[in-house]
């Protein structure tokens, strides 16, 4: 190996050692690029009614304060006062599956009974759960300064990026060949897409699930359908995961009236999550962002374990980025234009003779 592929290749290491250890601002930034990408296309859609780009990024970002503002302002205090009775509620809920638990064990025939799951366990391990989850929602909202500093952080590198987005895309399309830098700009305009239908389809995923889950859950007479449906409509940022995660709480507090009901919640929350995975999802994407159920999911879960909870929230868009990547060049310009060379030197021997 020569001294320039070494220096290369040790170049290759630290660039990745450092960025693992800004792995935080790393995920951050690619948040902010996100955001600024679907906000970008609001502007877009502002300046086809002739408003310039300042006037149309000023009204873009007040509309989307004021959205944020009136969702704080209406729910937060609300809200709050729900999880305190929620936290207050999750453990005679867990006793209640303790409860069930005997009750079974008395109904069911000993020899039975031994080859089942142990509900003792279950709920034991369903109170660890629910103080770990309660003990986490408040780290995060105590940690104010922490959350306050990533917030403006976040909200500056938005603000920047979508001032001027073509000079840091011109800025990152430099970093390739000179050669493949339309074809990087084309594969950029393809990743733009994906993150816009991506935003598109979660957005009305979240507002349907957080809407049909409180609506069905008063119908129910479910206490705190409030907060168990804002933990549904947020939890459907993340897929696959946050549809197991979200259903829970509320199933748990079900059981305070009766088994029945917690299985009327477990039914409502599949009827809810069937109808916006068949219907809503495709309607809003016009190009759907194919991913694999078993490959995102593993994925998913591989980001929440070096990442945390942020990388559990970015990897789906990571995996919408990555798949174009992949698709364009790994497949596009390197495999598909990938040709036998013994064919190719036969094809071309025939064509000399004749």
């Amino acid at each position: 190996m020569t001294l320039r592929r070494w220096v290369g290749l040790i170049s290759l290491l630290i660039s990745l050692y450092v960025m693992w250890q800004v792995r935080s601002i790393v995920l951050l930034f690619f948040m902010a690029v996100v955001f600024a990408t679907g906000l970008n296309r609001v502007v877009r859609q502002f300046q086809k009614f002739k408003l310039k780009r300042g006037v149309a990024i000023a009204l873009t970002v007040a509309i989307a304060l004021v959205i944020l503002g009136l969702v704080l302002i209406l729910g937060a205090t609300q809200i709050m006062g729900q999880v305190d009775q929620l936290r207050d509620l999750i453990p005679s809920a867990i006793d209640k599956v303790t409860n069930l638990n005997y009750w079974v064990q008395k109904q069911i025939p000993g020899q039975i009974i031994n080859n089942l799951p142990n509900l003792s366990e279950l709920s034991l391990q369903l109170q660890r759960v629910a103080n770990w989850a309660i003990k986490h929602f408040y780290q995060i909202f105590s940690n104010s300064l922490s959350l306050l500093l990533n917030s403006l952080f976040l909200t500056v590198l938005t603000l920047m990026l979508l001032a001027d987005p073509k000079q840091y895309r011109n800025l990152l399309i430099q970093g390739f060949p000179a050669f493949y830098r339309r074809r990087a700009d084309s594969i950029l305009s393809k990743c733009e897409v994906g993150l816009v239908n991506y935003l598109s389809g979660i957005g009305l995923s979240m507002a349907f699930i957080g809407i049909a889950s409180t609506i069905g859950l008063l119908v129910l007479q479910v206490p705190l359908p409030l907060v168990n449906g804002l933990i549904a409509g947020i939890s459907a940022f993340v897929p696959y995961l946050g549809a197991i995660v979200s259903v829970v709480p509320a199933a748990l507090l079900a059981l305070l009236d009766s088994p029945w009901k917690a299985i009327q919640v477990l039914l409502l929350y599949f009827l809810i999550q069937q109808i916006e995975g068949n219907l809503i999802t495709p309607i809003i994407m016009k190009k759907k962002v194919s991913l694999l159920p078993a490959t995102t999911l593993a994925l998913l879960t591989a980001f929440g374990t070096f990442f945390g909870v942020l990388g559990l929230f970015l990897g789906l868009p990571i995996l919408v980025v990555t798949q174009i990547w992949l698709k364009e060049v790994l497949v596009k310009d390197v495999l598909d234009q990938w040709t036998d060379p013994q064919k190719t030197a036969s094809s071309e021997s025939t064509e000399h003779e004749d």
